[in-house]
């Protein structure tokens, strides 16, 4: 998510062919790759979250009840 608006990003090993480089550069790119990265973090942090609580629900119904 951050990396586009880094300095990393102008530092890249591909940044270094022109034609590359200023397709790197566009705004809209690097606005398209943050966006990726949000909804990919998104996605691990809601299956981490079901996992967390699959673990949870199985570790109740396991205790005897009553």
């Amino acid at each position: 998510m951050v990396a586009p608006w880094s300095g990393f990003w102008e530092r890249n090993f591909f940044a270094q062919v022109p034609l590359v480089a200023a397709w790197l550069s566009n705004a809209f790119v690097r606005g398209a790759v943050s966006g990726v990265g949000v909804i990919t973090a998104s996605a691990g942090l809601a299956e981490l979250a079901g996992a967390f609580g699959l673990r949870r629900r199985a570790a109740s119904s396991d205790e005897p009840t009553g």
